[in-house]
C-alpha cells in the first residue's frame, strides 16, 4: 500500500492559511507533550513525537519561517521547578537519526541502509580515510533518560540530566536513593564524567504497574516516561524499590585518568570498574554493511530483551577521531542513532467514540476492527486529542495504522490514504458533551465538558476520589462505584459518606463483611486531611504537588475558600499574592493563569456545597501534619529560609524543620539560629552574614536531620 508523497498532499491542499493553522497546532502539541514528558506523564511514543517535530520542520520550511522564529532545535529542555540546574562542562547533545520513514525533498522514501551508507561515507571523507578502514562500535539504544555522572576519586559526586544540552537538572539525591548507578568505582582515581542512560527494566516496571492496577490507580504508560517521572520526585524516599538501572556508555572528559584509545576498550574499562556496561550486547564492526546487519539482527531480538530499546547507536570506535570531526548545535558527527520501526499493523476504523474524563476532558477513541499488535488483540486505540485527530485527518471507514506506545498502549499513528473511500467525511469536533449535551469549552489543545453533574464525569470523579492516590477508600472499587451511582443515586463525594448499611447490603457481591469493610474504609478516609481531599476532587490544574502547596499555604478549607471568593471578586490584595509566573508569588508553584482556573472552580456553588457537606459528614478539612519527632540540633532552634534550594521547595524545607521540632521565621534577627540559603538568597543572606548568623545549605540541613541525600530513609 503506497502512501501519497508530501508534494501530492500539498498539491491537493495548497492553501497557506491551512498550513499556518496546522503549524500552530503542531507547535502547541509539541509544547504540551514536552511539558508532559518533563512531568513523566506523556502517553506519546518517541516515534510519534519525532513525527510531530518532523512535520513542524516541513511546514516551517514550506512557509519559509526564519530559523530564529522556529522551535529550538537543541535537545528538549527537561527542567523541573525546584531542581537546581548545573552547567555541562561539554555540551550533551542528541544524535542524528537514521529512521525507517525518512523521505527526501521530493517525497520519496530513503531506505535506512542508504542513510547509513551516506553517513559513513561522509565521515570517511571528513577524516580522509580510505574505504573500509573506519571501524564502528554498535550498541543498543536503551529507551531511558540521559544522565551525566561526575566521579571524584572513584565516588559519585553529582548526577545531572541532559536538559537543553548546555545545562540540566541536578538529580543527585534521586539517583543515589534509587541506587541506579555505582556509588563507587573500583580502582579509579582522579576526576571524570561518565554519561549514560537511566532506565526502568521491563520486569520492574510491570511489577510497579501491577501494584497500581490492584490499587485502581492510573498505570505508568511506558518505562521511559515512568523513569523520567521517578527521577524528578522531590522526595526520593523509597526510590530504591522501583528498580531503576543504568547503562553507561561514554567518558567525555577526565582529569588525572588515562583512558584507552578506543570506545570499545573504554567500555571494557568501565565494566572492570563496576559500571553497568553490557559488553555482550556491543559489537565492533569493520564496515557500515556489517553494522547494518547487526542492527537488523538485534531488532529481531527486541521482544525477548529485559529492557525497552528504540534502536541502536553507531559510533566511530577510535576516540582520536571525535575531536577531528565538527558537529552541529544539535548533534555530534562521530555517532548516529539507528531507529527501529515499531510494529505497526493496518486495520479498519469502525467508529470514533468520545470519552469524558473526571475533569471533563473529552478524548477521541478509535473503535477498530480487531487486529493483533505486539502480542495482544487490539479493538480500541488512542487518538490523543482533537487537534491531532484533525492533523492526521483520521476518518471513520479509513484503513489506519496501529502501534503501541511503550508496547502497551494502542494508538492510531497514520492513515492509508490510497484506500480512503470518496464518500468519507472528516470527524467534526464536538460542540456539546456526548453524555449531557452541555456546550463544551476549549483550553489549549483540549476540549472540556464544563458540567460537573455530567454522569460520565460523576462516575470517573468518584472512582478517582476513592483511589489510593486520593482518599484511599478501602472497599470502594470501580464496580462498586458503578453500583452506588446507578442504584443508590450517589452523585458526589458527600453522598459516599452518607451511604447507609441498608442500601449497601442489597448491592451485588456486597454481603455483610464487604459492607463492613466499605463502611470502615469510609470512616478511615475522613481523617486523611485537606491535601487528599483536594487531590480527590479532580479540580483542573490541581495535582498532588499543587494540592500540597495549597494546603501548606492555607492550612484549612475555610481559609482557602475565603481566599477563592475574594480572588474571584477581583480583590487586588489577594490577586497580587499570585505571581504572573510559576513560583513568583506567595503560593509556590502557582502562576496567574492556573490561579484563575483553580480559584474560580473553588468558588463555584458546586464545590462550596461539596466542602460544606464533607465537613458536616466529619471529613477533616485541615492540613494533616506529621507528628513532631525532636531532632537534636534542630529542636528549639529558629530557622530562616531564603533563595531557591536544590531539590526542596521552601515550604517543604519548613515542614521538615517543624517536624524535627524547629521553628521557621520570615525575617533574620539576632534570635535567628540558622539561615538556610539557596540560589539568589538576597538581602536575608546579607543580613545573616552581618549579624554573624550561621548559614547552612540544603545538604547541611539533611545532615542535621540525619536524612542524607544518599540515604533518604
Amino acid at each position: 500500500m503506497g502512501e501519497p508523497t508530501r508534494d501530492q498532499l500539498k498539491a491537493a491542499r495548497p492553501d497557506n492559511a491551512e498550513d499556518r493553522e496546522e503549524l500552530q497546532n503542531v507547535r502547541d502539541q509539541i509544547a504540551f507533550y514536552e511539558a508532559a514528558y518533563r512531568d513523566g506523564d506523556s502517553d506519546l511514543t518517541d516515534g510519534a513525537f519525532d513525527e510531530l517535530q518532523d512535520r513542524y520542520q516541513e511546514l516551517a520550511d514550506s512557509l519559509q519561517i526564519p530559523q530564529e522564529d522556529r522551535l529550538d532545535r537543541t535537545p528538549g529542555a527537561d527542567h523541573t521547578d525546584g531542581f537546581v540546574q548545573r552547567e555541562h562542562r561539554m555540551p550533551m547533545l542528541s544524535l542524528e537519526k537514521l529512521t525507517p520513514n525518512r523521505r527526501d525533498t521530493h517525497g520519496e522514501s530513503v531506505p535506512i541502509a542508504e542513510q547509513l551508507t551516506h553517513w559513513y561515507t561522509r565521515r570517511r571523507k571528513d577524516l580522509e580515510i580510505p574505504e573500509d578502514a573506519l571501524p564502528l562500535l554498535v550498541e543498543p539504544k536503551i529507551d531511558g533518560i540521559s544522565v551525566s555522572l561526575l566521579y571524584v576519586d572513584g565516588a559519585l559526586s553529582r548526577a545531572v540530566t541532559r536538559g537543553d544540552g548546555k545545562k540540566g537538572d541536578d538529580i543527585t539525591r534521586q539517583v543515589k536513593a534509587a541506587k541506579a548507578v555505582p556509588a563507587k568505582l573500583k580502582g579509579v582515581g582522579g576526576t571524570l564524567e561518565i554519561r549514560g542512560e537511566l532506565y526502568w527494566p521491563n520486569h520492574a516496571w510491570e511489577a510497579w504497574n501491577k501494584k497500581l492496577e490492584e490499587a485502581g490507580e492510573k498505570l505508568v504508560t511506558n518505562p521511559r516516561n515512568g523513569c523520567a517521572g521517578l527521577m524528578k520526585r522531590k522526595d526520593p524516599k523509597g526510590l530504591h524499590k522501583a528498580g531503576i538501572r543504568s547503562f553507561l556508555y561514554q567518558v567525555p572528559w577526565v582529569e588525572g585518568v588515562t583512558l584507552p584509545p578506543t570506545q570499545s576498550e573504554v567500555l571494557a574499562w568501565l565494566a572492570q570498574a563496576g559500571a553497568d556496561v553490557y559488553l555482550d550486547e556491543i559489537r565492533v564492526c569493520a564496515t557500515a554493511q556489517e553494522a547494518l546487519a547487526y542492527c537488523g539482527g538485534y531488532n529481531e531480538r527486541r521482544a525477548s530483551l529485559p529492557y525497552e530499546i528504540d534502536g541502536m547507536v553507531i559510533k566511530l570506535d577510535e576516540l582520536r577521531h571525535y575531536g577531528q570531526l565538527e558537529g552541529t548545535g544539535h548533534h555530534p558527527h562521530w555517532a548516529v542513532a539507528y531507529k527501529f520501526a515499531p510494529e505497526r499493523k493496518p486495520t479498519k476504523l469502525l467508529g470514533i467514540a468520545v470519552q469524558v474524563g473526571k475533569s471533563g476532558k473529552l478524548t477521541p477513541v478509535a473503535e477498530l476492527e480487531p487486529v493483533f499488535v505486539s502480542g495482544t488483540t487490539v479493538s480500541r486505540a488512542s487518538l490523543h486529542n482533537f487537534v491531532e485527530l484533525a492533523r492526521k485527518d483520521v476518518r471513520v471507514g479509513d484503513t489506519v495504522y496501529v502501534e503501541k506506545a511503550g508496547e502497551i498502549i494502542p494508538q492510531v499513528v497514520g492513515v492509508e490514504l490510497s484506500e480512503r473511500v470518496p464518500s468519507s467525511v472528516s470527524f467534526v469536533r464536538p460542540t456539546v458533551c456526548p453524555t449531557c449535551e452541555t456546550g463544551v469549552l476549549e483550553e489549549e489543545i483540549f476540549v472540556y465538558c464544563p458540567n460537573p453533574a455530567c454522569p460520565d464525569q460523576v462516575r470517573e470523579r468518584l472512582r478517582h476520589f476513592a483511589s489510593r492516590a486520593a482518599m484511599d477508600i478501602d472497599g470502594l472499587g470501580a464496580s462498586t462505584v458503578d453500583q452506588v451511582v446507578d442504584q443508590l443515586a450517589v452523585r458526589s463525594p458527600v453522598d459516599l459518606f452518607n451511604m447507609q448499611r441498608d442500601g449497601l447490603i442489597g448491592l451485588e457481591r456486597m454481603a455483610d463483611k464487604s459492607v463492613d469493610n466499605l463502611l470502615a474504609g469510609l470512616e478511615a478516609a475522613k481523617g486523611r486531611g485537606l491535601t487528599r481531599v483536594l487531590i480527590g476532587l479532580a479540580i483542573r490544574h490541581v495535582g498532588t504537588t499543587m494540592a500540597e502547596d495549597l494546603t501548606r499555604y492555607f492550612g484549612s478549607a475555610e481559609a482557602m475558600l475565603d481566599f477563592a471568593g475574594r480572588y474571584a471578586s477581583g480583590d487586588q490584595e489577594v490577586i497580587e499574592r499570585v505571581g504572573p509566573d510559576k513560583g513568583s508569588g506567595a503560593i509556590e508553584g502557582m502562576a496567574r493563569k492556573s490561579a484563575d482556573s483553580i480559584f474560580t472552580e473553588l468558588n463555584s456553588a458546586t464545590l462550596r456545597e461539596v466542602f460544606a457537606g464533607l465537613g458536616e459528614a466529619g471529613v477533616k478539612l485541615l492540613a494533616v501534619t506529621a507528628a513532631i519527632e525532636a531532632v537534636e540540633g534542630i529542636a528549639g532552634k529558629t530557622f530562616v529560609i531564603t533563595g531557591t534550594l536544590p531539590t526542596l521547595k521552601r515550604t517543604e524545607a519548613a515542614e521538615k524543620i517543624k517536624s524535627a521540632g524547629g521553628k521557621v521565621s520570615g525575617s533574620v534577627s539576632k534570635k535567628t539560629d540558622f539561615v538556610l540559603a539557596g540560589v539568589d538568597a538576597g538581602s536575608k543572606l546579607a543580613k545573616a552574614q552581618k549579624l554573624e548568623v550561621t548559614v547552612i545549605d540544603e545538604a547541611a540541613l539533611f545532615e542535621m536531620l540525619k536524612a542524607t541525600p544518599s540515604d533518604p530513609e
